[in-house]
């Protein structure tokens, strides 16, 4: 341990923590800019600046590691005009028009600049004098250089903690930016449209695409019927926006707030994600008994999962050799889309034309998936509008609701139940997890081997994790699984995922199948997700998510009344002709530059 002391106060922190960490310890609150708890250390803002006695200048508390016996102080004369300067010098080259940005109430150069109460323009306003470019081009994600202060997370975030390298910095000194490769717009570049660095950035500079007045605009058109359709993770999520604690479950609040907001059906994206799991766990197994049966050497194994459209973006970039091995599976959200357009159609006797798809979800990623031109199988584009959790926040908000006092409500019917198989989608290994319950249980004819179907393996934040489970004694029709050991990989964030697919590109690793999602997490730490994320808000929401399928009567997907009842009055069986055509779909090699 280390022994400091910081305004007078005495505390001890262990060996390799920094000042900034000390303060905190003793709830003294430094501000920061540069700094986010996910990435590395970077101290170029030097708005966390503090004064150790015995040294020649202010140190930057996020980059100073703490040593024994510093007297470090936190707000004398010195420090307290060093930070109004720094933050008077970013404002002066920030387009401070705060009352029509988007993140106006949640911008931490805003906060900011309220604590330190910079009224006086002390430096000259550069706003005019920058050549400064909105770049719209993205269905999924805005960049506006005009609110850049150049902290760099998201470069360290598209860099170190996702493997993309879609930002970086270019020139220096004045010139100085956050660019694309060769500032070409988002859409042409690597960009998986993740949006995790959206929920790094510290203002608005980067910010989702905001679709919330296109579907105002569908929910007060008479002639359209809007469905929505909400997923696992938003549930968990959406509390935090609007007077929760991270971690608190408001799935009835949720609905209810949907139906005042005037949807005319309120439906469950988990439906899907059961659906999901009957159509990807068939052709896995069906990808088995080619590969191990009938010794088709044309099989691709190991299998990845499609849930997550920045994952599927990312493979078509960076591992395009392996675009056979993905699930041809439509990610839930589309599926939905589909059944939405045809099968709900159908049974509410509606007019496809007239129906609008809107989805929430924890993604950013997801208004791509949905612009996709190969997801419109019903005729029709499959979701018209995706909306992020904090888009639906502001919805509730707008319309004056007060969420913490809305009495729970329950999902319409058709559509609308699920399973706790599906519920856990939204945490990393939740796939897995959920295909797993209903795999072996359809080969063998007994549940999977773990305590309250818990499969602990696949659980957890560790990049990769491992996990294989031993078919023993099947069922007749799958007597050739017998004694095969399933061998499976889990992954989350794309820095993983790339580390995942290298070693199978190596013959290193030897799975059969392999879940994948782009963000750190998983779903619940998903682009569209409330800000601030860290591990302790990640942990806390996981936690949730497995609170919910524990708590739900049905926990495997091949069990849910809905999911029966839909193959046998529309669909047929798994991976047939009709689920085939609405349900499945292929993707196509990108360039990487």
């Amino acid at each position: 341990m280390i022994n400091l002391n910081i305004d007078g106060i005495d505390v001890s922190v262990e060996e390799g923590k920094t000042v900034l960490d000390a303060a905190k310890k003793i709830n003294v609150k430094i501000p920061t800019l540069c700094f986010h708890e996910d990435l590395c250390i970077a101290g170029n803002c030097r708005v966390c600046v503090v004064e150790q006695e015995g040294a020649k200048g202010l140190i930057a508390s996020c980059a100073m590691p703490a040593h024994e016996g510093m007297k470090i102080n936190t707000n004398t004369l010195k420090v307290r005009r060093s930070r109004k300067h720094i933050i008077e010098l970013l404002l002066s080259e920030h387009n401070a028009d705060c009352t029509k940005c988007y993140k106006n109430g949640s911008c931490e150069l805003q906060e900011l600049a309220n604590e330190y109460r910079t009224g006086n323009q002390v430096f000259l306003d550069l706003v005019q004098e920058k050549n400064y470019t909105i770049d719209q081009s993205s269905p999924s994600i805005m960049k506006d250089d005009s609110k850049c202060i150049r902290c760099q997370r998201c470069v360290r975030t598209c860099e170190q903690l996702q493997a993309v390298s879609a930002l970086a910095v270019a020139n220096k000194g004045g010139e100085m930016k956050i660019s694309s490769f060769f500032d070409k717009p988002l859409h042409e570049v690597v960009c998986t449209n993740c949006g995790q660095c959206i929920n790094r950035c510290p203002t608005g500079a980067l910010i989702e695409v905001n679709n919330i007045e296109d579907v105002w605009d569908a929910i007060y058109d008479e002639n359209k019927h809007v469905v929505i359709q909400t997923a696992p993770a938003v549930r968990i999520g959406l509390g935090e926006e609007l007077g929760f604690n991270p971690g608190a479950r408001v799935t009835g609040k949720m609905v209810a707030a949907l139906k005042r907001l005037g949807f005319n059906s309120v439906l469950d994206t988990q439906f899907t994600a059961d659906l999901t799991i009957m159509e990807e766990g068939t052709e896995l197994l069906t990808r088995l008994k080619k590969a191990l049966v009938d010794g088709d050497k044309s099989v691709h194994l190991p299998m990845t999962t499609s849930c997550s459209p920045g994952w599927v973006k990312f493979i078509e970039h960076t591992f395009p050799e392996f675009l056979d091995n993905v699930s041809t599976c439509k990610s839930p959200q589309q599926m939905f889309g589909a059944l939405a357009k045809t099968y709900y159609a159908q049974k509410r006797n509606l007019d496809p034309k007239d129906i609008v798809s809107v989805s929430v979800m924890p993604c950013t990623a997801k208004k791509f998936e949905a612009d996709r031109p190969e997801m419109t199988d019903s005729g029709y584009k499959d979701v018209d509008y995706a909306i992020t959790t904090r888009e639906l926040a502001i919805m509730i908000k707008q319309a004056g609701l007060d969420f913490m006092e809305l009495e729970d409500n329950e999902f319409d019917s058709l559509m609308g139940d699920s399973t706790g198989a599906a519920t856990i989608f939204g945490a990393t290994g939740g796939v897995m997890e959920a295909a797993l319950r209903t795999a072996y249980e359809l080969v063998t004819g007994r549940e999977v081997p773990f305590e309250n179907l818990n499969i602990q393996p696949v659980r957890g934040f560790a990049g990769v994790r491992e996990a294989s489970i031993k078919i023993e004694d099947p069922v007749d029709d799958w007597k050739f699984l017998d004694g095969v050991e399933l061998r499976c990989a889990v992954a989350h964030g794309l820095r993983n995922a790339k580390e995942l697919m290298t070693s199978v590109k190596n013959g290193k690793s030897n799975y059969h199948f392999i879940e994948i999602m782009a963000c750190p997490g998983g779903c619940l730490g998903g682009g569209g997700q409330p800000i601030p994320t860290n591990q302790e808000i990640r942990d806390k929401r996981a936690a949730a998510i497995y609170e919910e399928d524990m708590s739900l009567p049905i926990r495997k997907s091949h069990e849910n009344p809905e999911i029966i009842h839909i193959y046998n009055d529309f669909l047929g069986e798994p991976l047939g002709h009709k689920s085939h055509e609405l349900l499945h779909t292929k993707y196509v090699k990108r360039e990487r530059y």
